[in-house]
């Protein structure tokens, strides 16, 4: 039964310390504006609609992030009805969840996302997103993970009509705060 107990107690401390969130989010594809994913401007004759530079993988992260420390979404702190966020670098999105999970006493513990988008291809450009989004929320690159896929010709993906991306992460607490628990 001691046992049992302790490890109860120790769960508790764990589920206290480390928070898991999970984002995602999805654009169309137009003519006309710029490709940015990660912070990284791509080379296309697409871009992806939205009310800021719509960065797919970018927002899944906030997402993500907002989620795991109870915060809501990016729509909730980033409303497309504000005109302050017209066409603003999901960089600057990204810089300011960052602010609120350290306001809260967390840091990054890893981030693993994906992209899917049947074309362009994204290996090439991946390097400079990680290094976008480490500077960005102030980690270790080594902390994050991105993927590209294909959703093999399926779906508004797979047609090129726009692009997903999927984030899991998680985070670790740094210090204690009176008002968090």
């Amino acid at each position: 039964m001691r046992k049992i107990l302790n490890l109860n107690l120790n769960l508790n401390l764990v589920f206290k310390i480390m928070r898991i969130g999970f984002g995602y989010d999805v654009h169309r594809l137009i003519k006309g504006r710029r490709l940015i994913i990660g912070g990284v401007e791509i080379p296309f004759p697409k871009g992806l609609l939205g009310h800021s530079d719509a960065d797919v993988l970018l927002h899944a992260i906030c997402d993500g992030l907002l989620g795991a420390i109870a915060e809501g979404d990016i729509g909730k702190h980033f409303p497309n009805t504000d005109k302050r966020y017209k066409d603003i670098s999901s960089l600057k999105l990204l810089d300011r969840v960052s602010d609120i999970m350290k306001d809260k006493g967390y840091a990054i513990g890893n981030i693993d996302s994906t992209i899917i988008a049947q074309k362009p291809r994204l290996a090439e450009y991946i390097p400079g997103m990680i290094k976008n989004i480490a500077a960005t929320l102030g980690c270790n690159p080594s902390l994050i993970n991105v993927k590209a896929t294909t959703s093999e010709g399926l779906g508004f993906t797979g047609t090129g009509k726009g692009m997903a991306a999927y984030a899991s992460v998680l985070i670790k607490k740094t210090k204690r705060l009176a008002d968090s628990s």
